[in-house]
């Protein structure tokens, strides 16, 4: 484990993800309106030239950018894919499946629910993660997530007695998954799949931009960063970790990434204090408290998006220790973990596999 150490200006208030994507002449960040080009004309730079849409889906801004073609029809489409999972794996709204199943409205016998590929096939990693981190990381924790308000502006602090009524659902072994059945061992077990579901939905539309033909492309998903291939002219593309609680562009490492995801679990992501104390996002399914296990993040370098979100919160509730160690378990993977002494630990290996910009 190679450590590294900064140090935070304190009493910054941070209200952005943790991961960026820097391009060759200016820094990119999340364009508040809707389609719009944004292409370097640069003669000299002709291989940067790119077309990028953004947009407000999956509670954050996203945006999709794509280096070798200019159709915007792609974009287009990138969009309207992430807006029909956003209808299938979203927890709050109404007509979404997954609502349907927590609010037991989806098609059923008893406690066994008949329910669509993508939710199988998503609901498999959240129990393939929930098993791997031996429950720290635990899909059925919605009885309790359900109870918290990080974003509102009255955000929400559950009652002791109201958690404790709630962690009585809380277990991923009470769920049962064959193919499109979905069964629970009980009343009242309720999913949330917030923490695995952008990390599906990045992969999907890698999956989408390569049946297009683009092989050069960012998928920015709040945070969630799938790089497709490298640029045009072979080069890298560059990824920044945000240092926590700083301005958007004070990074505490700088990545060249090629054909990778980068995710990002961090406690100032969605937070807020209660009579001087913190309370963050990333929630114990044995407590149904924030983790206070001295991490601030924890970003992961991977193949799959999916395996990188699932990672992320997983190493991140496992703390320093068993994360690192999970982690280096696991080959061509990789991890930054940062500490509340903001001591930045890097998993072995990493920068053998990772060129980083000081």
């Amino acid at each position: 484990m190679i450590k590294k150490k900064f140090y935070n200006k304190k009493g910054v208030m941070a209200k952005h993800k943790l991961i960026f994507v820097l391009l060759p002449i200016y820094l990119i960040t999340i364009i508040l309106t809707g389609c719009q080009p944004a292409i370097n004309n640069d003669k000299k730079d002709v291989d940067s030239q790119f077309i990028s849409k953004s947009a407000f889906l999956l509670n954050t801004f996203i945006s999709i950018s794509i280096y070798d073609k200019q159709e915007e029809a792609i974009l287009d489409q990138c969009m309207e894919l992430i807006k029909k999972y956003e209808k299938i794996f979203s927890r709050t709204d109404p007509e979404s499946e997954l609502y349907a199943i927590n609010n037991q409205t989806a098609p059923h016998e008893g406690l066994t629910y008949y329910i669509s590929d993508e939710m199988s096939e998503l609901i498999a990693y959240g129990l393939y993660y929930s098993k791997l981190s031996d429950g720290a990381f635990d899909i059925s924790i919605a009885p309790v997530s359900s109870l918290w308000d990080f974003t509102g502006i009255n955000p929400r602090l559950p009652s002791k007695e109201e958690i404790n009524k709630a962690l009585a659902y809380i277990d991923y072994k009470n769920i049962h998954l064959e193919g499109n059945k979905l069964t629970f061992a009980k009343e009242g077990i309720r999913l949330d799949l917030g923490a695995i579901a952008k990390g599906y939905i990045a992969d999907k539309v890698k999956e989408y931009l390569l049946s297009q033909g683009v092989n050069s492309a960012i998928i920015n998903l709040g945070g969630n960063v799938l790089c497709l291939g490298t640029k045009p002219d072979g080069s890298y593309f560059k990824v920044g970790i945000q240092k926590p609680y700083a301005d958007r562009n004070e990074t505490i490492a700088i990545m060249e990434i090629n054909d990778m995801s980068v995710v990002s679990s961090g406690v100032y992501e969605r937070y807020f204090t209660f009579e001087g104390n913190n309370y963050h996002h990333i929630l114990n399914p044995k407590t149904g408290y924030p983790y206070n296990n001295n991490l601030i993040s924890v970003s992961i370098i991977s193949k799959a998006s999916v395996d990188g979100d699932g990672l992320s919160t997983s190493c991140f509730a496992l703390g320093l220790d068993e994360g690192i160690k999970l982690l280096e378990s696991i080959p061509d993977t990789y991890g930054i973990f940062i500490t509340s002494d903001y001591e930045v630990h890097y998993t072995k290996g990493f920068k053998e596999a990772i060129t980083l910009i000081e």
